[in-house]
């Protein structure tokens, strides 16, 4: 039987970041953007150009995804204005996306009184809209704002809204539940009557989780029909969240009911890099991984000791009820321990080191894995650091350099012109192998760690060439404990202009200069082992 397609639209980047204490960056929005294009996504929202600075920035030109439409979002122009006329939809034709997701009230009581137009003068601004968006050759989306709460309470304005944008030539019409309060049986409901009226197969889903159901909420509509679905990576958004796509991708590949019927572009392969994705996106909000999170939580195939545990170990299937392996997580039986070696192989894997599940340097690196994770490491995102650590065990990695020492300090003083500045400087020493002189540099810097960094990259002899082209261009930092002893965790991503390539290293102490220093070094490490410099 011929599966129906299910189209996946990622809305991380433009509602993930209404979640509170979320503040994207440029460099944020084009990681996590790669990220998401390599689950397999169909549709990647990238945020608002015009709306600020940063959006429109990332508008200016398009990423490389090697396959997700890059998606723009924004109004519907405004009524009594022309298209050429309004500088909202004007910034939105002038972007570099490939799709247009516009909004518009789909709720008769907000036209009244949120925008203070007439029902006709709403459905004209959507239907100009649209078709200008059609005219650049690019395909067109409507999210229709609060759709539930406008069809209970005027079912016929709802539906016209949605059939002006079809008929506009819309590719994607998008009922949205935007206040979050639609519950599955109700959502089961009216997305079957709309279904009845209109297209199924150019219809979507968009949901929140105030009530906690935006899963579910969207699993039923899927059911009614639509063959679009909305959602963010770990649920982020506004209020209580969107709808978690790192629940539903596995719960479509995996649960019958779905996997019979629909197919999406997430492959098994893909698929098995989830718990991956999910923690990377914590690293950079600087979160820690909810642990009770579906699939891909640290919990999610926990067993204390006693007849779960038992049951496992003789057959997985009597207590999981999908095997961790295929979204990239892993079996945690808490007393026995016996756990990882999957991980650290299909880690492996993921960075082309080929090694044997046998052989006893793997143990080895496991075991050094774990006891660097309980001290407050994270490798999820610094996969640069856990492949030097990795190479360390199984191939070795060549001696570059060595640093002897260091210094950092940091001064408040008034300057020549009497404004009071705070200015850091780093000294550092360093050897390089086969010398035996060494080599002082220093440096001076916005902050001790950038200071640091400047220092270090600023003379290393015959290996200065490969990395005049490197940069630090995140840093993000950590508290793991409390008190006057807290142990910190730096990470750090660095770019290399000369390829476009960007890494993440990791470094971890009670000291935040030495953990940053850590990270720093396991940069430049880094970047001297893909160069293929010689050790001597």
């Amino acid at each position: 039987m011929t599966k129906e397609r299910l189209y996946l639209f990622d809305t991380t980047l433009r509602d993930g970041a209404q979640t509170t204490g979320v503040d994207f960056s440029i460099e944020d929005k084009r990681r996590i953007g790669t990220l998401l294009d390599g689950l397999g996504l169909d549709y990647i929202e990238g945020g608002y150009p015009g709306a600020n600075d940063t959006d429109t920035t990332f508008f200016a030109s398009k990423p490389a995804f090697k396959r997700a439409r890059f998606t723009a979002f924004g109004m519907v122009k405004r009524a009594g204005r022309s298209v050429s006329n309004d500088p909202g939809l004007q910034a939105l034709l002038s972007s570099a996306a490939d799709s247009i997701c516009l909004v518009a009230k789909a709720w008769d009581y907000h036209v009244r009184v949120a925008l203070g137009i007439t029902n006709e003068e709403n459905l004209a601004s959507i239907a100009d809209s649209i078709a200008a968006v059609v005219a650049t050759g690019r395909e067109a989306m409507l999210d229709c704002e609060h759709f539930f709460d406008g069809y209970k309470a005027n079912p016929a304005y709802a539906l016209a809204v949605a059939r002006t944008a079809l008929d506009a030539g819309a590719r994607w019409v998008v009922l949205c539940d935007t206040n979050g309060g639609t519950l599955p049986h109700e959502v089961d409901r009216i997305v079957g009557e709309v279904t009845a009226q209109l297209p199924g197969d150019r219809l979507g889903i968009h949901t929140h989780d105030d009530t906690g159901n935006a899963v579910a909420n969207t699993l039923a509509a899927v059911r009614q029909g639509v063959r679009q679905i909305q959602g963010t990576l770990n649920g982020l958004g506004e209020r209580c969240g969107n709808a978690n796509m790192t629940t539903l991708i596995p719960t479509l590949l995996l649960k019958s009911d779905f996997a019979t019927r629909f197919e999406t572009g997430v492959t098994p392969e893909a698929l098995r890099t989830l718990t991956h994705a999910s923690r990377v996106l914590d690293d950079l909000l600087n979160e820690a991984p909810r642990r009770q999170a579906p699939y891909v939580g640290e919990a999610a195939f926990a067993t204390k000791a006693g007849i779960h545990a038992s049951a496992i170990l003789k057959e997985p299937d009597t207590y999981e009820h999908v095997p961790p392996e295929a979204v990239g997580n892993q079996r945690r039986l808490l007393v026995s321990k016996q756990a990882g070696r999957s991980n650290v192989m299909a880690s492996l894997e993921r960075l082309g080191l080929a090694a044997d599940k046998d052989d006893p340097r793997i143990q080895t690196l496991l075991d050094e894995v774990k006891a660097r994770e309980s001290a407050g490491y994270a490798y999820e995102a610094a996969e640069a650091s856990f492949e030097l650590l990795a190479r360390r065990h199984l191939f070795g990695v060549p001696l570059y350099f060595s640093v002897d020492s260091f210094r950092v300090m940091v001064e408040r003083r008034h300057n020549a012109l009497g404004e009071l500045v705070t200015v850091s400087e780093a000294t550092v020493k360093v050897f390089v192998n086969g010398e035996t002189d060494p080599l002082w540099s220093a440096a001076e810097g916005n902050g001790p760690v950038n200071a640091l960094d400047g220092a270090l990259r600023k003379d290393l002899g015959r290996y200065q060439k490969h990395i005049d082209s490197i940069e630090l261009v995140d840093y993000k930092v950590r508290i793991l404990t409390g008190g006057t002893e807290a142990v910190t965790r730096v990470l750090v991503e660095t770019m290399d202009h000369a390829t476009g390539e960007r890494w993440l290293t990791v470094g971890v102490s009670p000291n935040i200069i030495d953990a940053s220093f850590e990270a720093l070094l396991d940069s430049i490490n880094y970047k001297l082992l893909k160069s293929g410099a010689a050790a001597a």
